[in-house]
Order: structure tokens, then sequence, then C-alpha cells
């Protein structure tokens, strides 16, 4: 297990456009001296697992890492997924991460590229074999295109334990798998709930899993316990020591665990995902060639691979059958994150009354949902509500530019805007889409949820404040659960329907 948690690199651009951009929540290392000054805080190989590659300042970041002692660097997988706010510019980040790719690949002693597959594509994608195909394509452009080694971490998303366990089981008995280890398994942070000790049973039950996993087929991953805070709040040291404690104890149980075992059902499940992404590498390779794209050229893979975006690429190009009367594959392995994810939009419609959800469904709303960032689960959650009960959903992306959101409300006549914030700069975003609506004379509802917080101005830290109060100020609206929405759908259902009835 990993003495300490990953380091966190540069969020940020290049050092000559940093000024006056928006603060994130994550830790910044400003100066390569930073990263070096981070290196010599305990007597450990240092990770920098985040916001290195994938970002406009990649190759920079990258010398300062590997100047510091690296020889793990990443997020390759956020490349495909994260944007810094207002930077519109995709070709330069491209550019800039194939190069600090070449760079590591040229090192004299070999340098792991770490890619975290739950912040990429992996998991927004419905079948979990295209998930593993992430693994193959990744693995293409860095090994066989580029030179180098690459080495993944998985797990955030993985709360089902047989198929946790199957995709481990997969990485290791896939044919003709590269010798490089993996980089980490990551703690099921989804499973936890508010930072009660109850997590301490979640933590134990994806843990046990993965512990015996490495014990029956090692694949070099280190399993990483997520002090069990992690959903609701930046963890202490105290608790990131005491998730390290458990995790030291269940292994020294795993060997025992692993006698009970019957692996059967999970390496039919690992089979079913090698076929199936290997399948859907060889579809993506086929479909970018076939729109000339140069599938020997990494700068143009992986620029064709983020504008095409992972729900479109897994309907044009995922190993399962196309599903009848909708713009998506039958998945061969389903996800267990997007399968809960439409059962709790399916429970929340369901708690509406009939006349209510009549009531919705008369008044035709259009409803415009965007996210700040890459964390898209509850982006998905309302739009699955808002689809179950008739309401037209235009999807405003990840990452929405203010400018962006009030095109789309004009373009639609959209009735509601849903933000889903993750990131710290809840009030920021809000009053600058406010602004955008206002400049185009556009009055729809708006409404955000998620994580209500943002950085103060006068902070000399990274740790964001609750702004869920400070909301209404700015003419907005607050949503602390998703079931909120359902109490502002029916207030716009019943005016637009009463309007109706009067110019009729």
């Amino acid at each position: 297990m990993p003495p300490a948690r990953p380091a966190s690199g540069r969020q940020n651009p290049p050092a000559e456009q940093r000024e006056g951009r928006p603060r994130g929540t994550g830790l910044i290392l400003s100066r390569p001296e930073d990263f070096a000054a981070l290196t010599r805080a305990a007597p450990v190989a240092p990770h920098f697992g985040d916001f290195v590659m994938g970002m406009p300042a990649a190759l920079e970041n990258t010398v300062a890492a590997l100047q510091a002692g690296a020889s793990a660097i990443g997020n390759l997988g956020q490349y495909f997924t994260f944007r810094l706010p207002g930077w519109e510019d995709d070709v330069g980040p491209t550019e800039a991460t194939v190069e600090a790719l070449a760079l590591l690949a040229a090192q004299p002693q070999e340098i792991l590229v770490h890619s975290n597959l739950d912040d990429g594509f992996a998991a927004l994608f419905a079948d979990l074999a295209c998930s593993f195909g992430a693994v193959l394509i990744e693995r293409y452009v860095v090994e066989d295109l580029i030179g180098g080694r690459i080495a993944h971490c998985y797990g955030h998303t993985f709360s089902e334990p047989l198929s946790r366990l199957a995709f481990q089981r997969a990485m290791a008995k896939m044919p003709g798998r590269w010798e490089t280890p993996g980089s980490m398994v990551y703690g099921n942070t989804t499973l936890y709930r508010d930072a009660g000790v109850d997590n301490y049973g979640a933590l134990a039950s994806y843990l046990m899993v993965d512990l015996v996993a490495q014990h029956l087929a090692p694949t070099g991953h280190a399993v990483n316990p997520v002090p069990i805070t992690e959903a609701s709040r930046i963890p202490d040291i105290d608790e990131v020591v005491a998730a390290q404690q458990v995790g030291q104890r269940l292994a020294e149980r795993a060997p025992d665990w692993a006698a009970l075992m019957d692996l059967s059902a999970a390496d039919r499940l690992a089979e079913q995902l090698i076929e199936g992404g290997q399948l859907f590498l060889e579809r993506v390779l086929a479909g970018l060639a076939a729109a000339d794209i140069d599938v020997r050229d990494p700068v143009q893979v992986l620029l064709a691979l983020r504008r095409i975006g992972a729900r479109r690429l897994e309907a044009r190009f995922g190993p399962g059958a196309p599903e009848a009367g909708r713009s998506r594959r039958r998945p061969i392995v389903p996800t267990t994150e997007i399968r809960d994810l439409e059962r709790q939009a399916q429970a929340l419609a369901a708690d509406l009354g009939d006349h209510d959800r009549a009531a919705i469904a008369q008044a035709s709303l259009t409803a415009c949902v965007c996210a700040t960032d890459v964390h898209e689960y509850g982006k998905i959650l309302i739009e699955e509500t808002l689809r179950q009960l008739g309401v037209t959903v235009v999807d405003g992306g990840i990452h929405a530019e203010p400018d962006q959101v009030a095109r789309l409300v004009g373009e639609n006549n959209a009735d509601l805007v849903a933000v889903s914030t993750y990131n710290g700069i809840a009030l920021d975003y809000l009053a600058a889409v406010q602004g955008a609506l206002a400049q185009e004379g556009l009055t729809p509802r708006v409404l955000i949820g998620g994580r209500l917080n943002q950085i103060p101005e006068d902070s000399n830290t990274s740790l964001p404040i609750d702004v869920t109060g400070d909301i209404d100020q700015l003419g907005a609206f607050a949503c602390t659960r998703a079931a909120d929405l359902l109490d502002h759908l029916l207030v716009l259902a019943n005016s637009k329907n009463e309007k109706k009835t009067q110019d009729e």
C-alpha cells in the first residue's frame, strides 16, 4: 500500500497565462521548487498523479516532476475529460501532452505514465467492456505509437465486488499482457455516504476484494485505502492514517479469504471484458481511419478521441448490439454506476403523484443541463430524471462556458437551466451564467446543485466554504438534494400550464 496520498500537480495554464484565472480546490505547485519540496517531505518515491499531463502546461509540469525525481507521472486519463475554465484551445494541450509523453519515453530510466481510468472516458461508459477498451486504447497511444510505458489506475466507481474483481483479473489475464505494473487500485469513493463511521464498512468491502485480487493474480497495483470522509470534505491527516491502518490489518487477513473464493464467475466476466475491449479498440481505430484520421499520429488520435467524447465513442464503436429506439448500444457488461443512476432517476420520478407527473408532461418543459467540471454523475442523474418526467433535455456539456449555456437556452427556448458543480467555483460560475443570460435577455429559472462551495477571494488557502445560503442573492435556486429539482419543475409546469389556459 502507498505510504501517503498521491501528490497533485498543477491544474494551471502555462506560467505566463495564470494571472486572474479561477482557483480550484486542488493542491497547487506553482514552481519547480515546489515539486522538489514536496518530494523531500517524506522518504518515499514521489507519484505526481493529477494535473501534470493533459493540461496546457503538460510539458512544463512534466519537466518539473522529472527534475524532482518522479518515476510515475500522470494523469493521462484527465486529458480526455478535464478542462480549464475559459480555456477553449484543445490543440495546444494535446500537443503539450504528446510532447510530455515523448519526453518520458526518451528517459534513460523507465518512467511510468500514470492514467486514472475513472478520471477519463471509462467512468462515463455504460459498458464496462468499453472501459477495458480504454486501457487498450491508451496503451496503443503510449506504448505502440510513442514507445513509453503506461500504468493504469482504477477503482473510484467500481462498486460491485464481482465486476471490480473481474476487471483486475482481465488486466492480469489478457493475452500478451505488457510487463508494466499497474499504478494503484483506488478506493471506491462513490460507495461512501456522508462522513459517518458506517463508511468503514464500505472501506473494508472494497479493500478486501482488491487485496485478495492482488494475492491471487498480482498486477503490481498498490492498494489505496481512501479516508471515509473523502466524499464529503477534504480528509485530515488522522483520517488518512486511519484508512491506512484499516488497510494494513485487512492485508494481513487477505490470504485466508483467498481460499474461500470461487473465481469462475469473475473469470468468465474477465474474458467478456477482454474480448469486448479488444473489439472496441479495433472499431475505434477503424472508425478514425475511415474519417481520415492518421491512426499512427498520436496527436491526431488523442485530439479526435477527446472531441468525439465518451458517449459518441461508445454509441458508434462499442462492442454491444445497437439498442432499438435509443442512440446507444446494449452493454455487454453494464457498469454499476450508470445503471444505478438510471434506477435513482426512475425512483425520483416515481415519487411524484400521477397528477403532478401529468402536469409536468403537459407543460412541455425544456431544460438545459450542464456541469462546471468533469464530475458528471450529478448531471447524468438530473438528465435521466427529467427524461423520465417528459422534459426535453438540452445537453449543455461539462466544463460548460457561460456564453455557451446562454446560447443553448436561447436556441432551444429553455425554461430552466440545471447546473451541477463540484470544484469550488459555485458563486463565480453562477454569476457568469446569470450575466450571460441577462446579456441575451433570457430569464429561465436557474438551479444549481452538487458541491455548493467557493474559495473566498481573500483566502490564503485552497479550502472552499459552503455558499448555499448565498445562491438566492444571485437570483438562482440551490438544490441540496436531487429531489429539490421536482419542486421547481412543478412550479414551472403549473405556471406554464396556467398561462396556456389563459391564452386559450
